[in-house]
């Protein structure tokens, strides 16, 4: 007598902690669910990476909500090692009558991208450059960005590779990085809902994959303080409501439309007030230092890897359209901030520089930390938040960056950073690393 094991479907949301939540049901069951969802609770929203809730909290142990699917971002693969497959779709979170609830960040990217294309006829192209350490593999030294270094990890690479392409992620690239055991994965430009989606699923796949390996995916911002980070590059562009490309105008300095300028400059302004959504941990700021190739003053330059935002190169080999390439780079970003989060604040922060008709930023070359303070102001280059309690602050101190969100909201995720400072307020930085790299 044999029997058959229905795979499982996971509806999933992803939290404050940028952590992947939701359950699951059998595959035969998902178009049923997929009009009411599955149940889910607001006091969710105050769930700790360290497996608890933050007490007190704004929701308190009664009220309900429901988890939605969007069927059009499920993502299957059968490819990861698992004895079944891989099944996980990207919901909604809802009211129990269906309107939105204002905890769900999918909705507030979805909604943000909505007001850009109303208020200007832009939509916003994204995607998600993913850093990565490997752990337990006992790879030893090896060359940096080496081919070899790809080589020793075989097959993880192509069975990444592999199973992100079957589950509709459109790899790009996978590469040995600069840090010993470093990896980085990359997905194909996508519209900015899709993009956060894939990002979700790049992460979650990635571990799976590892883990078949025997070894251990971990995203965490720092492996130890004076490691290389893993960053999350989130690059943008734009097109106009013709499908056009509209972020690039060769006129222009660095090649920056004023459309596009504009935005950037919103990003700037706010840039202090969203490092704590975009870099939402205690070690993230082990990375968010000078000379590390990641961030740290509000600083936009021409394919310079140490400015907030970087204008990327483009190709002209055979002729090629730098318009149709050419994109901006946000670098204040690790995988510890929720991707939907993250881009929602960089598109309101970008929408308040276009309504303002702010002036494309100057270009800054050079290093921020050999000028005066003098030369800093008048470039607009500020420091970055340093902590993420000085984030925290930031945030709370720009009414711009709090008037996007419900004040519940706010109260919900500063409650929550607030809280996971204070829990590794004791140990040093190097057990904040050791601890950050087994949650991430």
């Amino acid at each position: 007598m044999t029997s058959t094991v229905e795979p499982l479907v996971a509806v999933v949301t992803t939290d404050l902690s940028a952590i992947t939540r939701g359950r699951s049901v059998v595959e035969s069951k998902l178009q049923k669910i997929a009009a009411t969802g599955v149940g889910w609770l607001q006091a969710n929203l105050s769930l700790t990476p360290f497996n608890s809730i933050v007490d007190p909290n704004p929701w308190g142990s009664s009220g309900d909500v429901r988890l939605v699917p969007d069927l059009n971002a499920r993502f299957r693969t059968a490819l990861t090692g698992s004895a079944t497959p891989f099944d996980m779709v990207a919901g909604n979170i809802v009211e129990l009558d269906g309107s939105p609830w204002v905890g769900c960040t999918r909705t507030m990217l979805r909604d943000a991208l909505a007001e850009l294309k109303a208020a200007t006829g832009l939509s916003v192209v994204a995607a998600f450059e993913h850093e990565f350490h490997i752990a337990d593999a006992g790879f030893g030294p090896g060359h940096s960005m080496s081919f070899a270094a790809l080589r020793r990890a075989d097959p993880f690479a192509p069975n990444l590779v592999a199973a992100l392409a079957e589950a509709g992620v459109a790899p790009e690239v996978v590469i040995a990085e600069f840090g010993n055991e470093q990896f980085e994965v990359t997905h194909e430009p996508a519209d900015a809902l899709a993009a956060a989606d894939r990002a979700v699923a790049i992460r979650e796949i990635t571990r799976e994959v590892a883990r078949n390996a025997g070894w251990r995916a971990s995203f965490t911002p720092k492996t130890a303080p004076d490691a290389v980070g893993n960053g999350v590059h989130i690059h943008f562009s734009f097109v106009d409501e013709a499908g056009k490309p509209a972020t690039y105008d060769a006129a222009q300095p660095g090649g920056l439309s004023s459309q596009a300028g504009a935005f950037c400059a919103g990003v700037l302004r706010h840039l202090p007030g969203i490092t704590a959504m975009t870099a939402a941990s205690v070690s993230s700021y082990y990375r968010l230092k000078p000379h590390s190739w990641s961030s740290s003053y509000t600083w936009l330059a021409d394919r310079d890897r140490e400015a907030s935002l970087r204008i990327c190169p483009t190709v002209t080999i055979g002729g090629r359209d730098p318009a149709r390439q050419y994109n901006i780079e946000y670098r204040a970003a690790d995988a510890t901030g929720n991707p939907y989060l993250s881009l929602a604040a960089i598109v309101r922060a970008g929408l308040e520089g276009l309504k303002a008709k702010l002036p494309t930023p100057p270009l800054v070359t050079g290093d921020p930390t050999l000028m005066s303070e003098a030369e800093r102001k008048k470039l607009g280059l500020v420091r970055l938040p340093e902590t993420l309690p000085a984030a925290l602050d930031a945030l709370t101190a720009d009414s711009t960056v709090t008037g996007w969100f419900a004040p519940v909201f706010v109260e919900t995720f500063v409650g929550l950073k607030r809280h996971e400072t204070e829990r590794l307020a004791g140990l040093d930085p190097v057990a904040v690393c050791d601890l950050y790299r087994t949650l991430y």
